[in-house]
């Protein structure tokens, strides 16, 4: 266990940190506030036994600071000053103990002892969480929102049958990973599960790709290639951006679905395939019918099933899981100890959009890894546009909308600034605190 001491009296500082070090635990010490965040932030501690009255910088300032790095620090406010009301403060600001000087130090081992055991059991409720999360889990997919629920249902349900099903959602929302839950929870699973893109290949290379070639069939064609449709025989084959589908290949792909077999191009021979068809589209496929682009008859042989992936802010209870699940992912691929976020930055990716869906925020947490120098990721660690989203205002909401704006950027630029600190915050901006406050909660933010 690692133990930052603060005390801005030497003698003081040196003797717990003396008896500490004999007692088996790494100990830092620091002869202030301002010194022990920094020191803080350049190596993260377990614990931060810290005196309350200090000049400069107080113990609950620095404790208050500490917190807004690192939520979950553990702080052991001391004092010569020991009574009711200061004991209230400390508890308040989020101190997890409290002791009066002169130091008793068997009962300093002993709230120590106290701190490590609660931290131990914070630790196991993780694991525990992590455990029960995986019961909301079919194969990858993490979701525990009524929506996701939903579709996990259908899931299950549907993965044992051979019933075609069609996903709907928006783009990043996942659609391959429920497509892939289906496979292999069905039957299938020993088989090959083989994907495609309608959107990403031309027009002329797609019906290759899918239905493969016969030698001399085309300039280029010097060989025989089996296409995905004979690759997935036996298992499925997952049609990403089946709305893209040009409208040849629609007839070529009913065909399929009804008679169970293929033609490559260059053949007349028939091949019968045995493959589960899985389609995903992020377009309106009934705005596609009406307007004569996609036919009808297949609109029909594919929605045999649906399955809607819903946009993340839809479901934004799933946040907090998907994040925690890319800050282990990253932190193990990418060799780093990464012990959580700051509170200002997990607020901030609890509130954003998230346009792009999850797809954009795995991105998001995986940039943040790659690019802090932190055990743990801050505010300035996650790019602009999620910091600062453009506000959803439209022509119509003019300078008001502005102005609101520029108060949010300068208000967190103050509390960055001053730890996190309101009353340094008020003074940066030139407004009294209690002006702070009132916009602090106007707006939403986090204050500190």
């Amino acid at each position: 266990m690692k133990i930052l001491v603060v005390d801005d009296e030497p003698a003081q500082r040196e003797l717990v940190s003396g008896f500490l070090a004999r007692h088996g635990f790494e100990v830092l010490s620091a002869g202030d506030g301002r010194e022990a965040l920094e020191r803080f932030r350049a190596e993260p501690v377990d614990l931060i036994l810290t005196d309350q009255k200090m000049p400069g910088f107080s113990g609950l300032q620095l404790l208050e600071a500490a917190r807004a790095v690192t939520p979950e620090i553990a702080v052991i406010v001391m004092t010569a000053y020991g009574t009711i009301e200061h004991a209230v403060a400390a508890i308040k600001a989020g101190a997890s103990d409290y002791l009066t000087k002169p130091l008793n130090l068997d009962e300093l081992l002993h709230r120590i002892g106290q701190v490590r055991d609660r931290q131990r059991l914070v630790g196991e409720n993780r694991e525990l969480r992590a455990a029960l999360q995986e019961r909301h889990r079919v194969e990858g997919v993490i979701g525990e929102s009524g929506r996701m629920q939903e579709a996990l249902s259908l899931v299950r349900r549907v993965a044992a049958s051979d019933a075609t099903v069609l996903i709907r959602g928006e783009s990043g929302t996942g659609k391959e990973l429920i497509a892939k839950a289906i496979h292999y929870a069905s039957r299938r699973a020993e088989g090959p599960l083989v994907r495609i893109n309608c959107a990403a290949l031309p027009e002329g290379l797609l019906e290759s790709e899918l239905f493969g070639h016969e030698k001399g069939a085309f300039t280029g064609a010097h060989a025989m290639r089996r296409g995905r449709f004979e690759l997935a025989h036996g298992g499925s084959l997952f049609l990403d951006e089946i709305g893209d589908l040009p409208p040849h290949l629609q007839v070529k792909l009913l065909r399929v679905l009804q008679e169970r077999e293929i033609e490559r191009v260059g053949s007349s021979h028939p091949i019968q395939v045995d493959v589960r068809l899985l389609a995903a589209t992020h377009c309106d496929l009934e705005a596609l019918l009406k307007e004569g682009r996609f036919r009808d008859d297949l609109y029909y042989r594919l929605n045999v099933v649906t399955i809607s992936v819903p946009p993340l802010r839809e479901r934004r209870e799933d946040i907090p899981l998907l994040l925690d699940h890319f800050l282990s992912r990253f932190a193990r691929e990418n060799g780093k100890t990464i012990r959580g976020l700051t509170r200002e930055a997990r607020e901030t990716l609890l509130r954003y959009d998230y346009p792009g869906n999850v797809r954009e925020l795995e991105n998001v947490v995986e940039r943040a890894v790659v690019l802090t120098r932190d055990e743990v990721i801050g505010l300035a660690d996650l790019p602009l546009a999620v910091r600062e989203p453009e506000p959803d205002t439209g022509e119509a909401a003019g300078l008001p909308a502005a102005v609101e704006g520029l108060e949010r950027r300068m208000i967190r630029e103050a509390l960055a600034r001053a730890d996190g600190i309101q009353t340094r915050a008020a003074e940066l901006l030139g407004i009294s605190e209690r002006v702070l406050r009132y916009k602090l909660r106007k707006y939403g933010l986090s204050g500190g």
